[in-house]
């Protein structure tokens, strides 16, 4: 099973860094335990970016003034 993950992971990482490079923020959206969070980790390791985890409470705070907190860092 874990190649069939690997593969479908490497199948996705591509779209994802083409839309990022359009857009200043892309979200994963998809069922419990899917490989989103790992997606996203793997994908912040490759290139600048801010993780924020929306069913968090401090992330979601952080989002109060989405302007405020993004330009402090530096997106």
């Amino acid at each position: 099973m874990q190649a069939k993950t690997s593969w479908a992971r490497r199948r996705l990482l591509e779209p994802i860094r083409e839309r990022l490079a359009q857009f200043p923020a892309v979200a994963l959206l998809g069922p419990r335990q899917v490989g989103k969070t790992s997606l996203a980790r793997e994908l912040a390791d490759q290139c600048p970016s801010v993780y924020l985890d929306l069913e968090a409470p401090a992330d979601r705070a952080r989002l109060t003034d989405p302007a405020l907190y993004l330009s402090a860092c530096g997106v």
